[in-house]
């Protein structure tokens, strides 16, 4: 395909890298020029245009602009009616997106993250899913939803993420005190949990682990009485 990126930063080119060797043209625009230049650099078919050129080249285009920016950005450009979009943009809604690239359409709205450049990784998608899995999908796993409501929850709720680094990471630390190798320590701690839950529904493995006075048991007690769901359910409900 002809694809185009508007607004090149982190996520928009951790996209890029996950399909430039799927064979598209791509065009990534000016913008975020440290990203663009290291594209364009690594890849033949990976070319550096401004905004209006991305446009003309590209039969589906990528908008990783931010939300704040968006309005003034895409409403100095001239689509065309045969167009697509895709948009990344986490602070406006599908329908907030298509409005600002008329005659053209945003098909999807879809939010990566980082893992998509190598592939593996989950992609919420709202809209069009055989698009964004034509393009992505044989690599990661496409999660379609249905409207915008349900891509408001799975928004808040991918933000555990960061709190389960944090948990992981501060065992890290904890372990590295001890042990001698701390740098293997957080590699095992990492590929402990990814590949348990990957495998494994969430209450089967809490099942799984409960064995009576058992560490896992031991430390999930204590921290559910410290108040960890209460303070889990409060942040999520303060996001939506």
């Amino acid at each position: 395909m002809r694809l185009g990126v508007i607004g090149c930063g982190t996520i928009a080119s951790a996209v890029v890298r996950g399909i430039a060797d799927d064979g598209h043209s791509i065009s990534v625009s000016e913008r975020s020029s440290i990203h663009a230049r290291a594209l364009a650099e690594a890849y033949e078919n990976v070319k550096i245009a401004d905004n209006q050129a991305v446009v003309d080249a590209s039969e589906v285009i990528f908008l990783g602009l931010m939300a704040e920016l968006a309005s003034e950005v895409l409403g100095a450009l001239r689509f065309r009616e045969d167009q697509r979009l895709i948009s990344f943009m986490a602070g406006a809604t599908l329908e907030q997106a298509d409005a600002m690239v008329r005659p053209a359409r945003v098909v999807a709205l879809m939010m990566p993250f980082p893992g998509i450049s190598t592939g593996g990784t989950p992609i919420m998608v709202q809209g069009d899913a055989g698009l964004v899995g034509q393009l992505f999908g044989g690599r990661n796993s496409i999660y379609p939803l249905r409207d915008g409501t349900e891509m408001a929850a799975y928004l808040c709720a991918q933000a555990v993420l960061s709190p389960v680094a944090r948990l992981i990471n501060d065992t890290a630390e904890w372990l590295g005190e001890r042990v001698s190798d701390k740098g293997q320590g957080e590699a095992f701690l990492r590929e402990l949990v990814a590949s348990n839950l990957s495998e494994t529904e969430s209450a089967a493995l809490i099942d799984a682990l409960n064995t009576p006075g058992g560490f896992n048991q031991r430390l999930r007690l204590h921290m559910e009485a410290s108040g960890m769901q209460e303070a889990l359910r409060v942040g999520l409900n303060r996001l939506k």
